[in-house]
């Protein structure tokens, strides 16, 4: 099922051309990594496949619906979202519950299954053992991860992450793949990812988004370059 689809989109900073000619498909239960290089508007792109920027030319649209015809979830972890400093008062585990409260309802209580959900999301990241610790006290790589365990916890339809694994060491990162592969396969999540890490991360990857600067420009424009790259994946 198609979720989200742009056409022919393009975005200016200014009189500065930033993405032109960008058009893509995103389906449910796939997980696709965005990647090219630094400056390339990756980051950006994803703010307008969301919605949260307005293109100067072309359309955008996400799914209202599922593919089980309720209403589609999203969940975005930006870059730099992990900013919390020394004094904010929410704990670990805190902050991940918030994500089981749908807009609005705020202040129901937590069920079983809302707190089965919290404990598979921090256990995903592997923060289980730091949820009573006071975020201001967590590294930026923790932050990082409890941010996406609170997205995670809202069992997201589609999940997009803009550099997920910066702050993280090797075994971490494919430990965190291989998280990401089990959303899309075993619930039929979508993914899509922002990384510098392709190489380690196309072996759990469906397809590869890359953004390449348009030739015979003297600005900094980039298009899709590779948009149906498929990889080769061993279940």
């Amino acid at each position: 099922m198609k979720l989200i689809s742009m056409n022919q989109v393009q975005f200016k900073y200014g009189n500065e051309t930033i993405l032109e000619d960008v058009s893509l498909d995103i389906y449910s239960g796939e997980f696709v990594t965005l990647t090219g290089p630094n400056g390339a508007a990756k980051s950006t792109l994803l703010r307008i496949m969301l919605k949260l920027l307005k293109p100067w030319k072309g359309s955008v649209t996400i799914s209202k619906k599922n593919k089980e015809n309720k209403k589609l979830i999203i969940g975005y972890v930006p870059q730099q979202v992990a900013s919390f400093n020394v004094g904010f008062p929410s704990t670990v585990l805190e902050l991940v519950q918030s994500g089981r409260f749908p807009n609005g309802k705020w202040f129901r209580s937590l069920t079983k299954q809302d707190h089965e959900h919290v404990k598979q999301a921090l256990l995903g990241v592997d923060m289980w053992n730091f949820r009573h610790r006071k975020i201001g006290e967590l590294s930026g790589g923790q932050k990082q991860r409890i941010c996406i365990a609170r997205v995670l916890a809202s069992e997201p339809d589609i999940l997009v992450l803009d550099e997920p694994t910066t702050g993280m060491d090797f075994e971490s990162r494919n430990h965190f793949y291989q998280l990401m592969r089990h959303h899309v396969k075993e619930h039929g999540r979508s993914v899509i990812m922002v990384t510098h890490d392709l190489e380690e991360a196309k072996q759990y990857a469906d397809r590869n988004i890359y953004l390449e600067r348009k030739e015979n420009t003297q600005w900094r424009c980039f298009t899709l370059g590779s948009c149906n790259e498929h990889f080769g994946l061993v279940d």
